[in-house]
């Protein structure tokens, strides 16, 4: 009787799994809410990321600078722009937070930012899904997101909601 619950339970996980990554990036209305919810909207690549503790030293923040390939949302005129999220390594310590974005140098991305109000810096909008990498699809050379989704098809989508 337990294994029949243990089998249950890997497939309603799997399948809740499976609805989630179905969503995230490739779904029109989670772009939408994500275009209609951030500030500025960029496409550009992880220049170098630094952390930090806090001032009382409870957490770790990390500093990510994007060149700017193109904005598609709030234009700031910056060639690069520093987002700032929880989490990183300092010292041989490290925090990982489920949900929030992470970057790596040298990665291309698409991501949706928010004005934080207590920086003045920004942050990625709605964690995780507020970030999205690009890469090259080896047999056709486009540029597409890890969701298999044409990065030029995801920046019209991005435009055109940030109209309405």
């Amino acid at each position: 009787m337990k294994f029949k619950y243990l089998i249950m339970l890997i497939v309603i996980l799997t399948f809740a799994g499976y609805q989630f990554n179905a969503f995230g990036q490739t779904s029109t209305s989670e772009i939408k809410y994500l275009t209609q919810g951030a500030d500025v909207i960029l496409a550009g690549k992880v220049l170098q990321q630094k952390s930090k503790w806090n001032k009382n030293r409870s957490r770790i923040y990390t500093d990510a600078t994007i060149q700017v390939e193109e904005y598609l949302k709030g234009n700031t005129n910056e060639s690069s722009i520093v987002v700032t999220y929880l989490g990183g390594e300092v010292g041989g310590v490290g925090e990982l937070y489920t949900h929030m974005p992470k970057f790596n140098d040298d990665e291309e991305i698409l991501v949706f930012l928010k004005k934080d109000q207590l920086t003045s810096g920004y942050k990625v909008f709605n964690g995780a899904e507020g970030k999205v990498s690009i890469i090259y699809d080896k047999n056709t050379g486009e540029k597409i997101t890890t969701s298999n989704v044409k990065i030029n098809t995801l920046k019209e989508q991005v435009k055109s909601f940030s109209e309405e």
